[in-house]
């Protein structure tokens, strides 16, 4: 099935699949929002600044996060689970992905989760499992991590933990959506692309993946935020103490 101009095959899904697209309204007020390209470069914008800073600082006023690593780990795990759940969502449903090239994706750093992004134009591409590692891990989640490492020390093992956690995460509501709606072969396309996808050398590490049961080696650190608490698949089974306590 080709892809359609709005992508309205993604918005039974939920949000964190439905991915707004523009068209010929390029003149409206999302024109002025930063492209990922800009926050991962955290090039100034007119409306937010720098757009990567911005949205740290964001998730950190929400969560009363304690340091800046926390915040900046949960605003990465939000955009990963955002830009997998489209690319997936569209491999296993069109059989198709649009081109998600940072400059073309527009994005608000000022929303609650999910975050939202608005695709400038739809540029179809194959549906395989090479096309996603390009277009997600590659072009975004590369960038994006090099960008929070270099601002906030974050340790790239955590960061690859949450591209797993989030991929994950956007392969098990998939399923459990096309097996609910009697769409068992867009069940078993991205089950096929999700195990394709976890073979990856900078995905395989990042925990063990069966089915659409996941869990990291890593922490993505929420707990650490006033009233967090562990994610359900965390290496953790307790929350660690600190030193002092």
């Amino acid at each position: 099935m080709d892809l359609d101009p709005d992508l309205a095959a993604l918005r039974p899904l939920g949000g964190f699949f439905v991915l707004r697209t523009t068209g010929a309204a390029g003149a409206d007020p999302v024109r002025r929002l930063p492209t990922l390209a800009d926050a991962y470069a955290d090039t100034r914008s007119d409306v937010y600044g720098a757009p990567l800073t911005f949205r740290v600082e964001v998730v950190a006023r929400r969560l009363r996060a304690p340091e800046p690593r926390v915040s900046a780990s949960i605003a990465q795990l939000g955009l990963a689970a955002r830009l997998w759940s489209a690319a997936l969502g569209c491999a296993a449903l069109y059989g198709r992905v649009p081109d998600l090239d940072p400059g073309l994706l527009r994005w608000d750093p000022d929303t609650r989760a999910p975050d939202d992004l608005w695709l400038t134009e739809v540029r179809a591409l194959p549906g395989t499992a090479a096309v996603l590692t390009d277009a997600v891990l590659h072009a975004h989640l590369r960038p994006l991590g090099d960008a929070l490492r270099a601002r906030y020390g974050i340790a790239a093992g955590l960061l690859w933990g949450n591209a797993g956690s989030a991929l994950a995460g956007a392969a098990r509501e998939l399923d459990r959506w096309a097996r609910g709606n009697g769409r068992g072969e867009v069940a078993d396309r991205a089950r096929a692309l999700t195990a394709e996808l976890f073979a990856h050398p900078l995905l395989s590490r990042t925990g063990t993946f069966a089915g659409t049961a996941f869990r990291r080696r890593s922490c993505c650190l929420y707990y650490r935020a006033p009233g967090g608490g562990l994610c359900g698949d965390c290496c953790f089974t307790r929350p660690p103490r600190a030193p002092s306590e």
